[in-house]
């Protein structure tokens, strides 16, 4: 193997930023700000979720960021700052780097995930489906 995750992650976490679940929180109200949601919707139902937080399966990112896609979302050209956020952090540490090599930008995320974020006492919703 030519690199593992950890040393996936350790770069990814020298060229982006981070914020802790507190700094996140203090852009919750910030209409120029979108938190983007990459856990499996599973793990957003069981877990629960973020408010108003946008919901982006890991694996759609860089289809859903990219203009040329077919799959392209227009909140990734609304030309707003972006916070990503996962369960842990590990994924959305990546999908930070992605996002940047990409030309995404501003675009950070929440150090420790969703996982930091609930244990902080942060917001929560449910995650259910709407039925």
């Amino acid at each position: 193997m030519k690199k593992g995750y950890r040393e996936l992650l350790d770069e990814a976490n020298a060229e982006i930023e981070a914020i802790s679940p507190e700094e996140a929180a203090a852009l919750l109200d910030d209409e120029e700000t979108v938190f983007v949601d990459l856990r499996d919707p599973r793990e957003v139902e069981r877990e629960g979720r973020m408010p108003g937080a946008q919901s982006c399966p890991r694996g759609m990112l860089e289809f859903w960021i990219d203009p040329e896609s077919p799959y392209h979302k227009a909140v990734f050209s609304s030309g707003k700052s972006f916070v990503f956020f996962c369960a842990g952090g590990w994924r959305s540490a990546l999908a930070t780097k992605t996002a940047q090599d990409m030309g995404l930008e501003p675009v950070k995320h929440i150090l420790g995930g969703f996982g930091a974020w609930k244990a902080a006492g942060l917001p929560v919703e449910s995650g259910e489906r709407k039925k």
